[in-house]
């Protein structure tokens, strides 16, 4: 019941329960004395009862009021109470003080909305510590990964200075180890930018009307040209009576298949790699899968592969590299597409890289 409602009745009862009130009296005190006591109801009897009902009538109306007020202010002041003793504790950093009201009433609400607020707040918080610790690891990430290849670089600038490198031949493999681990340095610079940029959003992205079938269709030709034949292959399969228009940025959108290729050869541990791109619609959505026949990921990764900066064990010792941006990269493109990104892995046979887009006429 709201407080209105509840205020209302309660005016009511403070008049109809005193009238009702004082008929019962006057009833019963009359029967009582009148007939009971068998008294005289004239002279100092009816003076007498006259003063009996003018003291209960007044006892019902102090009992009365004094109930209702209590009761509708017991129900009104609890809530604040609760209410001002939880903002208190949420001042004082306490984020764990639950309050919550079944009742329907104005109070209700407010208890049940301020409630809502305290969820948001420590949701809020727990988001700060995540992000806090997120930027933690990625300054230890960055610092890790820009000092590896800058001691190498320096090693083997030493290495020059140091007449190590005394034949042409071994300055050239210097030389050419210097360049290539700069290249490497350059290219994780690149990817730290383009993922900062699109973590501000600061990226633009000029979306158009894309063909997949097509798209894909060149993508893998040009990859498959790109390969070596004899221990790669490249296979796409899509009904081509299914209808794959999308909206999207083509250069963003090829960052991303990029940036999966380059993940899945990377890893691949067998002689002979494959990849695999199919395409699938639905009424609304067009589905992309991008699987190879690599090593795969365990189950306790796959949740985390699209974080920043993130590679799994076996990948993380080896000498295969990388920023550990690149799934990252590729999660905040498909993101930015309206789709999302996902991925279904099994150790020893592979991984299937997943997204979605929306579908337009």
């Amino acid at each position: 019941m709201s407080i209105k409602k509840r205020l209302i009745f309660s005016n009511i009862g403070m008049i109809i329960i005193p009238i009702i009130g004082f008929l019962i009296v006057e009833i019963a005190l009359g029967y009582l004395l009148f007939y009971v006591f068998q008294w005289n109801p004239q002279g100092s009897a009816l003076k007498l009862f006259i003063s009996y009902r003018f003291i209960a009538m007044a006892l019902i109306l102090i009992i009365t009021n004094g109930l209702l007020t209590y009761y509708v202010s017991k129900s009104i002041i609890s809530p604040i109470t609760k209410l001002s003793l939880a903002a208190k504790k949420i001042s004082e950093g306490d984020l764990e003080y639950s309050i919550r009201s079944n009742k329907q009433d104005e109070l209700g609400v407010l208890t049940n909305t301020f409630e809502a607020m305290r969820i948001k707040l420590k949701e809020a918080e727990t988001a700060q510590l995540q992000y806090e610790q997120n930027r933690q690891e990625l300054i230890a990430s960055i610092s890790h990964d820009l000092k590896t290849p800058l001691t190498s670089i320096k090693g083997y600038v030493k290495g020059i200075q140091d007449k190590v490198a005394d034949t042409p031949e071994k300055l050239e493999r210097y030389m050419d180890t210097i360049y290539r681990t700069a290249s490497e340095m350059d290219g994780l610079i690149d990817e730290l930018f383009l993922y900062s940029r699109l973590d501000l959003q600061h990226v633009p992205f000029d979306f158009e009307k894309v063909d997949l079938y097509a798209f894909f269709a060149d993508f893998v030709d040009e990859l498959a040209y790109n390969l070596d034949i004899e221990k790669s292959t490249v296979m796409f399969s899509a009904n081509q009576n299914e209808p794959y228009i999308v909206e999207a940025d083509r250069e963003k959108l090829k960052r991303v298949v990029t940036n999966i290729v380059q993940n899945s050869m990377k890893y691949m541990d067998k002689f002979h790699k494959e990849i695999q791109v199919c395409l699938s619609s639905s009424f609304d959505e067009v589905i992309v899968e991008m699987k190879d026949n690599g090593s795969g990921i365990g189950k306790e990764d796959i949740p985390h592969i699209f974080d920043s900066f993130f590679r799994t064990d076996s990948s993380r010792n080896s000498s295969t590299g990388g920023s550990g941006l690149g799934l990252s990269i590729v999660k905040k493109i498909i993101e930015e597409h309206g789709g999302t990104a996902w991925a279904v892995s099994k150790l020893g046979e592979g991984t299937s890289i997943y997204f979605k887009l929306k579908k337009v006429v």
